[in-house]
């Protein structure tokens, strides 16, 4: 995939475009992968930044949803160009089984809002099901999020928004995903990690995880 284009496509917004400098989307979208014609849910979509960077990668030929738990117009004001028909809202919550229509996925992205699931009304393991059981066997599972201190666990997700690596993983390898690959390109070990990631005044320090639903 030219995921350099993808970013560089001239009917992108200058605001997503910042916001690259910050995700650093080129080496976000090589290590998650999206291809041609792949079937993606984006899970915590918000606004749908990283719904439409998948969109952009799978092409028309492809179908993406961007779960969140209540809509956002935001998101739908996306869906209105023409280019982008084959991307479509998901509202529903976090731990709801997804419909047959949304399963026999290629893909599903969590970027940077796994961590609000900690201190939401969320049933966690039954997130985690839902997303494995919507994957085709081989189906891959990309999550991106900020890093809490060794010990933290999951209790600093409402205080300063990270989560500790090592639990992340330890949910969703309980949930039957095999960890398959880590990337370093948003790590920043000078970053403390003692305070909310809206105010560090520096780059904050980030992991992405690889997760794969065994053949």
């Amino acid at each position: 995939q030219d995921y350099k284009a993808v970013l560089a496509a001239p009917d992108r917004s200058d605001a997503d475009r910042e916001n690259d400098k910050k995700r650093n989307a080129l080496e976000l979208l090589s290590f998650t992968g999206p291809k041609t014609g792949w079937k993606v849910v984006d899970m915590g979509a918000g606004g749908g930044y990283s719904t439409e960077l998948m969109a952009r990668a799978v092409g028309p030929t492809g179908k993406v949803w961007g779960q969140s738990d209540k809509a956002s117009d935001r998101f739908i004001s996306r869906t209105k160009a023409p280019n982008l028909a084959h991307m479509q809202p998901l509202v529903q919550p976090y731990d709801k089984a997804l419909a047959p229509e949304y399963g026999n996925l290629d893909l599903i992205s969590f970027f940077f809002a796994y961590h609000d699931t900690t201190f939401m009304k969320v049933d966690r393991a039954a997130m985690n099901k839902a997303m494995f059981d919507a994957l085709k066997p081989g189906g891959l599972l990309v999550i991106a999020d900020h890093s809490a201190r060794p010990g933290e666990g999951t209790s600093v997700g409402n205080t300063t928004h990270r989560i500790e690596e090592s639990a992340l993983i330890a949910e969703v390898v309980a949930a039957g995903f095999k960890h398959v690959g880590t990337g370093d390109f948003l790590r920043n070990p000078d970053d403390p990690r003692t305070v909310s990631v809206h105010k560090s005044g520096i780059r904050n320090d980030e992991f992405v995880l690889r997760f794969q639903k065994p053949m």
